[in-house]
């Protein structure tokens, strides 16, 4: 019988780190004997599996485009080698690193399960221990064929995740599409909320440094002070507004700003401050003007998936008016319209 194996990819990150004097931080090595010690690997139930640890290590917050490259790189090279892949990801912007990958990895018909945690495995009380070894069961099951998130009983849609809680160990959640699986005694999988991993051949899709940028409409907010770099500086937009789209119409300064910068090429998602609902453009007086002025709706992606999926859609090298038509298109069920 056919014993699965799993390449954990170690970028850094909580789960990884030890104290120091100056607070906790990873420590090159320190994993492979960390998870040595874990007792449940060695059973013969365990997958097999290869530890790939990158350098250097990085906080979450120091990952960028150039890191989900280099992520993406290791999957696609060793891609035949093994039969699922667990990235072992700071919690900070795990659920921007598991968006990117979703869309990198085209015809992907493997898992690919990113995890941490909130207490590193060098201390008593670490998550880590559980997160690391379900999801290298997840991984080695094959089941759950996407892109993923695993964390403390929920296995999420990677773009679909997004951080909850910056201290609770119920970290992530996916608001608007139900958990791929969840995880008691037994995995449970949720199987209609399963992708279907297309017939198209796997490859990698790197992303290019692409100027993206996010403004957050709050009450009084001075939108004259953003023109610039709205209009000239940035390619990709994402607007969180309130509610379903709408924005506030006191001084009339968006709009003309939107217009502004879709016809100096830039392209701008609407998506909403709401953890759960969508952006529905149109549906009030205020939210009908963004649309006149060419944005386009992000409906219920999660800001995360808006910016790495402009990011993606950029990086193919193809017209701005497609990247406007495909932003509103479920690509890997990022989004329900």
């Amino acid at each position: 019988m056919h014993k699965k194996k799993v390449l954990i990819i170690y970028t850094g990150g909580t789960i990884g780190m030890c104290r120091t004097e100056n607070g906790y931080a990873p420590i090159d090595g320190y994993l492979s004997d960390a998870i040595a010690d874990i007792a449940d690997l060695k059973r013969p139930e365990a997958p097999l599996f290869d530890l790939y640890e990158m350098s250097p290590l990085l906080d979450s917050s120091d990952i960028t485009v150039r890191e989900w490259n280099k992520i993406g790189e290791v999957i696609y090279n060793s891609y035949d080698a093994y039969d699922g892949f667990v990235v072992l990801h700071g919690t900070d912007t795990m659920a921007y690193t598991a968006s990117a990958l979703s869309f990198m990895l085209e015809g992907l018909s493997k898992p690919v399960v990113l995890t941490g945690s909130q207490i590193p495995l060098s201390e008593i009380r670490s998550d880590g221990r559980d997160n690391l070894v379900t999801s290298l069961l997840v991984a080695a099951e094959g089941v759950a064929r996407e892109v993923c998130l695993y964390f403390s009983g929920k296995l999420l849609r990677g773009n679909r995740s997004v951080k909850m809680s910056a201290d609770r160990l119920v970290a992530f959640d996916s608001p608007n599409y139900p958990h791929l699986a969840d995880v008691g005694i037994s995995i449970i999988y949720n199987r209609s909320a399963l992708a279907s991993p297309d017939d198209k051949p796997f490859r990698l899709q790197r992303l290019s440094e692409i100027p993206i940028g996010v403004l957050k409409v709050f009450p009084g907010i001075q939108f004259s002070l953003f023109e610039t770099i709205m209009t000239e500086k940035l390619s990709g937009i994402v607007l969180e507004t309130f509610g379903a789209g709408n924005i506030p119409s006191y001084g009339g300064e968006l709009i003309p700003m939107i217009s502004k910068a879709f016809k100096g090429g830039a392209v701008v998602a609407v998506c909403s401050q709401c953890p759960s609902g969508t952006v529905t453009l149109g549906a009030y007086e205020t939210s009908s003007q963004l649309k006149r002025a060419g944005a386009v709706s992000a409906f219920d992606m999660t800001t995360e998936a808006a910016v790495t999926k402009l990011s993606y859609l950029f990086s193919l090298d193809i017209s701005k008016e497609k990247i406007k038509a495909l932003m509103e298109e479920s690509l890997r069920g990022e989004l329900t319209k």
